[in-house]
């Protein structure tokens, strides 16, 4: 492998302008069909083979008037203080609004609270259901201000209105301030860590152009295929994130090359040929572990994974295609300063301490003193860790475990307008609709009954409602509601509880339990569903699937690492480092979402459970950007190791050369995952924060501390493969080996192969 992309570094830095026409090129043609294609729309979650979802399925079939239903607002009516809403100056506000309301162009109706029974108990608050003919994306403008100008002119007339319901839902700003300072943060360090304006630049520019292609990708293919905007924002955060690691690492070995005296051309193959190979397989870790998101069988986490899983894809191609095209454009200037003063105009270089490097077929010089100038920051604490292996290990573990505690308390859920902020209609809307008819209204059950076996539909339908009534924790249940055949139900139960509590969820299954007899004593059929039981019933699927995927993850993690390392307790060390990083994430989600732990620092203004995919959107996200980290800190230990040095050198030799690189790469990643916290979706605020933790806690904690300290204590036997192993296994060749013997080596290196090491060398 690493032969075959040294070709294609070359070829792509000879070939620049095709290669930079053909990124171009892919570019417009994304960046058009997005514009061109229709908008999508959000879709609710689905879980196939759940009640709730069964129920979901009968009622399209048997209440297929229901589908044509477009969006719908809710408009909530408070009275003023000491007065209520059934006053006659109040009434007439509500119902003038109302009536101005009703002859809008995708209006299909609006309710009057004052024949519907739609009057809080104590007269204080009021409720108007407008149901449109269009679906939320395709609402007008002038449709929205309408709205919005309903509830003004009752405002106007002393009335508190509040708008909620899914009409408003499409024009909910997902964008923000705080990625752009994500964004800055990564240049910054970009600059910093390569000390070049045009270096730091190129590793941004191919980055957006990967995130911008799969974005209008995503976008052009949001109806066809579904996608919500949560997988685009998913895509545009992941692509964007490793899509600026990827070129990083690839120019940071460029500029080693170069410094070594290699030929632009021979330094952009050989940066693709050994860095490339790295990125192509960290990118396949991740791809993999998005795509098998789609094991657990909820369509929305299954698009989010393909969605990301493209993003990550591309960013593998346009860092192994378009980064070296561009070192062929920029030339020096993506070099260092210093390095650029030794570098001549006319190509050929000299070096501090003699020797020189021609544009000519001779073969360049190697840069004296290259290896051996000062030791770094990554140098010196790889020796700190080495002196102090078993505190560094304890500290470092224990820290790790003590983060992790608050995940044991972990509770799964799906955020509504409770989770909102305060200053939002729908949260206003949301909490007077509790004020008024009890936290429970806002999450009614829906439970639908199949009387197509039944002898007596009205028997049986009564009975039903009676046996919901009784189960402690109903409030309510509304009248039966037949279809036109006559052979389905729906009946309407209000819990006392809101939601999201615990409370709410252990009615769903009482309701469950209580009504087998009901069934056999009028062969009917019952399920409970609506959107509360779906999301119960996801949050429980997510739980139940939690363990098998982590292990999935983990087993796919000990093999693909035993096959890149050829050693069995690298592998370990990894996937128990892997463990650590997680589960500390998900303690800080714990902590900052269902505790509120520094929740006002980011804006979340109502605690409540996590959001159910998070857990294993998050393990499938961070196991692959964890392999980014172990293999490029690792690999450059192996070549040494490979090459002879003791297993300490080797450690010290990882560090020296990729220390640095996988820092900043790491600050990159936590920036662009942090800078999505400001967003005013819930779903990507938590996404945010369990992302940024989890790289934080693998990258400096896991990879630049637990490992070191472990390579240390293992010694030798950190690099140990049965025979049996060795034999069967591929070699992959992540290090480069073969380009190192079927390539010639830069002036001044030796041109023979490179000497294997006897596997169980102890």
């Amino acid at each position: 492998m690493a032969t075959f992309l040294y070709r294609i570094g070359r070829w792509a830095f000879r070939r620049r302008r095709l290669v930079g026409g053909l990124w171009l090129s892919a570019l417009v043609l994304a960046v058009a069909a997005a514009a061109l294609a229709p908008a999508g729309e959000d879709e609710d979650l689905a879980m196939p083979g759940t009640e709730s979802q069964k129920a979901f399925d009968l009622l399209d079939e048997r209440f297929p008037q229901s589908n044509s239903q477009g969006a719908e607002a809710r408009l909530v009516f408070q009275a003023p203080d000491g007065q209520q809403v059934t006053a006659r100056q109040n009434k007439a506000a509500v119902t003038a609004a109302l009536g101005a309301l009703d002859t809008g162009a995708q209006v299909a109706s609006t309710t009057d609270p004052y024949t519907t029974g739609a009057v809080s108990t104590d007269g204080t608050i009021a409720y108007s259901t407008i149901t449109y003919t269009a679906h939320a994306v395709d609402l007008t403008a002038s449709t929205k201000s309408a709205l919005e100008e309903t509830a003004s002119r009752a405002r106007d007339a002393g009335l508190t209105v509040e708008i909620g319901g899914s009409a408003l839902d499409a024009e909910e700003e997902l964008g923000g301030t705080t990625e752009i300072i994500g964004v800055a943060v990564a240049a910054v360090v970009l600059v910093l860590a390569l000390g070049s304006l045009v270096a730091a630049g190129l590793s941004l520019l191919t980055a957006f152009v990967g995130v911008a292609i799969a974005f209008g990708l995503v976008s052009a293919l949001a109806v066809p295929l579904g996608l919500t905007s949560t997988v685009a924002i998913l895509a545009l955060m992941l692509g964007l994130a490793v899509g600026i690691d990827y070129a990083l690492f690839i120019t940071s070995r460029f500029r080693d090359e170069r410094a070594r005296g290699s030929e632009p051309e021979e330094a952009a193959g050989r940066a693709v040929g050994t860095a490339g190979s790295a990125v192509v397989f960290a990118g396949a870790t991740v791809i993999i572990a998005l795509v098998g998101l789609g094991v657990v069988g909820i369509p929305e986490l299954t698009k989010m994974g393909m969605g990301g899983a493209g993003a990550v894809a591309l960013a593998v191609l346009v860092a192994l295609t378009l980064v070296p095209a561009l070192f062929g454009f920029f030339g020096r200037r993506v070099l260092s300063r210093a390095a650029r003063k030794a570098v001549r105009p006319g190509g050929e270089a000299t070096w501090p301490g003699g020797g020189a490097t021609s544009s000519g077929g001779e073969r360049p010089h190697r840069v004296p003193g290259a290896e051996d100038r000062r030791p770094g920051l990554g140098s010196r604490w790889a020796r700190f860790v080495l002196r102090r292996p078993v505190a560094v290990l304890m500290i470092a573990g224990l820290g790790l475990g003590a983060v992790a505690l608050p995940a044991l308390s972990l509770e799964l859920g799906l955020p509504g307008d409770e989770s909102k902020s305060v200053e939002t209609t729908q949260r206003r809307a949301y909490d007077l609709l509790s004020e008024g008819f009890g936290p429970g209204f806002n999450g009614p059950l829906t439970v639908v009954v199949d009387l197509s076996e039944s002898a007596d539909t009205r028997a049986a339908t009564d009975l039903v409602a009676k046996t919901v009534r009784a189960v402690d924790g109903v409030e309510s249940v509304g009248d039966p509601v037949l279809n036109r055949t006559g052979d389905t139900a729906v009946l309407t139960a209000v819990p006392r509880t809101a939601p999201n509590s615990a409370e709410t969820k252990d009615l769903v299954h009482a309701i469950r339990d209580a009504v087998p007899d009901a069934e056999a004593e009028t062969d009917a059929g019952i399920l409970v569903t609506g959107t509360t039981a779906l999301n119960i019933d996801i949050s429980e699927a997510m739980s139940d699937a939690l363990v098998p995927y982590l292990s999935v993850v983990i087993g796919l993690a000990v093999l693909l690492l035993t096959v890149v390392f050829r050693s069995v307790l690298v592998p370990v060390k990894a996937a128990l480092g892997f463990l650590l990083s997680v589960g500390a994430a998900f303690g800080v989600l714990v902590a900052v979402f269902q505790w509120g732990w520094a929740a006002d620092l980011i804006g979340i203004e109502q605690t409540g459970p996590v959001m159910s995919l998070m857990p294993i959107l998050i393990i499938g996200i961070v196991f692959g950007l964890a392999m980014d980290y172990e293999v490029f800190l690792l690999t450059r230990m192996r070549e040494a190791y490979s090459h002879g040095a003791s297993p300490g050198e080797a450690i010290v030799d990882g560090f020296r050369h990729s220390g640095r690189v996988v820092a900043a790469a790491a600050i990159i990643m936590i920036s662009v995952f942090a800078g999505f916290i400001g967003m005013n979706s819930p779903t990507i605020q938590t996404m945010g924060v369990g992302l940024a933790a989890a790289v934080a806690f693998d990258a400096f904690v896991v990879r630049m501390a637990i490992a070191p300290a472990v390579l240390a204590l293992l010694g030798h036997r950190a690099w140990w493969l049965p025979r049996i192993l060795n034999r069967v296994l591929p070699n992959v060749d992540i290090e480069g080996e073969a380009l190192s013997r079927r390539v010639p080596a830069a002036a001044g290196e030796p041109d023979t192969a490179v000497r294997r090491l006897p596997v169980g060398r102890d």
